[in-house]
């Protein structure tokens, strides 16, 4: 076995974001672009000889070069094994449990989440640590300051390992172990969920659609839906990868789902309805012409979660990130356990949940999980309604109905205006930021502000502070308004603006009827027409 030390230089733009580096799919395949950020990986991890590691991705352009690359620069450096997923694919959750099953000492999951793909969309190298969850600051913070101080890269010279056989082989001395993505995960959903009960639900006629999204949950969601469970053939659509979704967005919302939409809100809709995004970590709920919001979806599974069996002795606690809805605080209020706010990026929940401390968690931003793994999970997600529904036995509407008639309803969007020129989105929140102190008591649009402030979080768990994670303004009436700058974007800036209003009664109503007080007071304080040239959100959720 060859190993090829090649001489390079730092690359700017190599710093990890909340989910990994994300940049355009042209930038990666840039020469020495991926190398180096591997290479800096491996440096700020303390080198990888005789570790064991995951690999895996959803399938996007450049997944299974990129895949090659890491394998022959782990065998460069020593690597004992690599877990590889069958075709070079994994999901994000699968990735995390096969971490943690087989004990490795870490993953690299190569993925940019629900970002477009193809050779014009995106790509993402996120590298998972022992516990399966994404690697922390502390970790991240190493790995960006190897970036920046590479001088070479090692990498062994070789032909391309054969991923389509499961089995083993050898590159050099490192075990290259190709492992079918979908059979461990399968059967750790089997053991935390009664799939008896679910199996009886699509017998009693049940129908349900999942739209895969031509991402990588379509083969998991044949195999465990179909195949296992029973729902009907074709329950599963858009179920095979594409390397770029089926010139599709991956991201699973009502504007880049709009058919599974439609069908939900139609006179012939199924009982049930999700989807999934592009690497398998994020849902989307409906049911007959209802669309549950991820904030009300987390808080919903919570109040239901002893029904299914891995979670009937009940729950330590429960956590969500800041801009996501108090949904679930109400729900934690009535069970008696703690509700814990951080801030956006799973990472967060990992301490929560490797310390006993939460074990159902959740974001706005479509994301769902527990403690079975450390990342996010959209399957998971779905078979827990499923679970739920089977085992309450009403629709989605009506269960939905009781929940708001139990806990009040909280009305949430969030507005997204997205490839903002960034300069003009700091100086947004820039001036915003500046007059925080200054709010409390003003009242624009007619709502009396109570307090406002820049979020900061304290890990009760390490005693680490982060701080600068959004700007809230609470109001006096219990709505409450976020202002974020996103980091999942790879152009410009994205801006986001979360909004919820509590309603104790009349919960039928359109969300954005109920919000348009807090939308009019976000562009009051805000200006963002006149600080962005923008009319409206491009998305609206």
């Amino acid at each position: 076995m060859q190993i090829n030390t090649v001489s390079t230089q730092p690359i700017d733009g190599q710093k990890p974001g909340t989910s990994g580096l994300r940049k355009q799919t042209s930038v990666f395949m840039q020469p020495h672009f991926l190398e180096n950020f591997i290479q800096a990986i491996w440096t700020g991890i303390g080198g990888v000889a005789g570790k064991t590691l995951v690999l895996g991705g959803d399938g996007r352009h450049f997944n299974e070069q990129a895949s090659q690359v890491v394998l022959r620069m782990a065998a460069a450096g020593g690597a004992a094994k690599v877990i590889v997923g069958q075709n070079a694919l994994l999901s994000t959750p699968a990735a995390s449990n096969l971490i943690r099953k087989r004990k490795a000492d870490g993953g690299i999951i190569l993925s940019a989440s629900h970002n477009p793909g193809g050779p014009n969309g995106d790509f993402g190298v996120k590298y998972n640590t022992a516990n399966g969850g994404p690697a922390p600051e502390s970790v991240t913070s190493k790995i960006y300051e190897a970036t920046k101080t590479l001088t070479e890269y090692q990498i062994v010279e070789s032909q391309d390992i054969d991923l389509s056989t499961v089995g083993e082989t050898k590159l050099g001395e490192t075990v290259i172990e190709v492992v079918d993505p979908v059979t461990d995960y399968a059967e750790l959903m089997a053991d935390l969920f009664d799939f008896d009960a679910i199996k009886a639900l699509f017998a009693g006629g049940f129908r349900m659609r999942f739209d895969a999204m031509h991402a990588v949950t379509g083969p998991y969601a044949t195999a465990i839906l179909e195949d296992t469970l029973g729902a009907a053939k074709g329950s599963v659509i858009n179920a095979v990868p594409s390397t770029d979704f089926g010139g599709g967005h991956p991201d699973p919302n009502p504007i880049w789902t709009k058919p599974l939409v439609d069908e939900m809100f139609s006179e012939t809709a199924p009982d049930f309805g999700a989807a999934s995004d592009g690497d398998g970590d994020r849902n989307m709920i409906l049911g007959r012409g209802i669309y549950v919001t991820p904030s009300d979806s987390l808080a919903a599974i919570a109040a239901n979660a002893t029904l299914a069996p891995a979670y009937a002795g009940g729950l330590a606690g429960v956590a969500r990130s800041m801009p996501t809805s108090r949904a679930l605080d109400r729900v934690a209020d009535k069970l008696g356990i703690a509700c814990f706010e951080t801030p956006t990026g799973w990472k967060f929940f990992g301490n929560l949940l490797d310390a006993g401390k939460a074990t159902l968690c959740g974001e706005e931003s479509a994301g769902t999980g527990s403690d079975h793994v450390r990342e996010k999970d959209g399957l998971w997600a779905v078979l827990f309604w499923l679970n739920i529904l089977a085992k309450r036995g009403v629709s989605m509407q009506q269960l939905m109905a009781e929940h708001w008639a139990e806990y009040g309803r909280n009305f949430y969007s969030r507005h997204d205006y997205e490839g903002v020129d960034a300069e003009a989105a700091n100086a947004l929140m820039d001036d915003l930021r500046a007059r925080l102190g200054t709010l409390a008591g003003t009242s624009p649009s007619g709502l009396e502000i109570e307090s406002a402030d820049e979020f900061a979080y304290d890990d009760p768990v390490d005693g680490s502070r982060t701080e600068a994670q959004g700007l809230r303004v609470h109001f006096a009436d219990g709505a409450r308004l976020v202002f974020r700058l996103s980091g999942t974007g790879t152009v410009g800036a994205t801006l986001r603006v979360y909004m919820e209003a509590l309603a104790t009664d009349g919960f039928d109503r359109d969300p954005q009827e109920v919000l348009a007080p807090v939308i009019a007071a976000a562009e009051e304080l805000a200006q963002i027409k006149a600080r962005t040239g923008r009319d409206a959100p491009d998305v609206i959720t």
